[in-house]
Parts: C-alpha cells; structure tokens; sequence
C-alpha cells in the first residue's frame, strides 16, 4: 500500500508539473535613427547628380536638397502630380528610390 500511495504522488507531481504555465520575457528594442541631413539649395547639388536624375526622371522637377556627412543627397522630387524622395551619392549612383 505504501507502494502505491508513493507511485500515485509521483505520478500526480509529474502532472502538474506539465500543466504549469511557461512565461516568456518579450524584451523589445527599439533603434532609432536621426536624419542627419542639411538642406541645401537645389543648385547646388553636383552637376553628376543632376545628370542622373534628368535622365532616370526627365519630368521631374527637384524641390528641396539635403546632404548628410558622406556626400549622400537626398533629392525631394514632384513628377506631375506625385511627389518622391530619392537619395544618390555624389557621383549620381542611386541608393534609395
């Protein structure tokens, strides 16, 4: 009897055991990334810049200029009625469309 008194606490710790509740820790991070752009007038954006956005976009008529550290611009363009921002490096090579 002692036996079977013994085995039948196992057996019902083991089963709690398996219904207990697992929590998890959601630990959320957040990056935030500053523009660190300056506006500039548009005619002062490299001549090679200009070429390049003529001819990816001949309707395109620049608005605002900025430029960062790394000579990178970010060009604030309106076709028609839409309006865009693209940013190009100094020799006119597209890095966001």
């Amino acid at each position: 009897m002692k036996k079977l008194t013994l085995a039948l606490t196992f057996v019902l710790l083991g089963l709690t055991t398996y219904a207990s509740v697992v929590t998890y820790s959601v630990i959320e991070l957040n990056k935030i990334v500053q523009d660190t752009y300056t506006e500039i007038s548009p005619d002062s954006v490299p001549v090679a810049v200009q070429t390049a956005l003529n001819k990816a976009y001949p309707a395109a008529k620049l608005e605002k200029a900025f430029v960062n550290d790394k000579k990178e611009y970010k060009l604030q363009i309106a076709v028609n009625d839409q309006k865009a921002t693209v940013i190009a490096d100094v020799n006119g090579n597209w890095l966001k469309i």
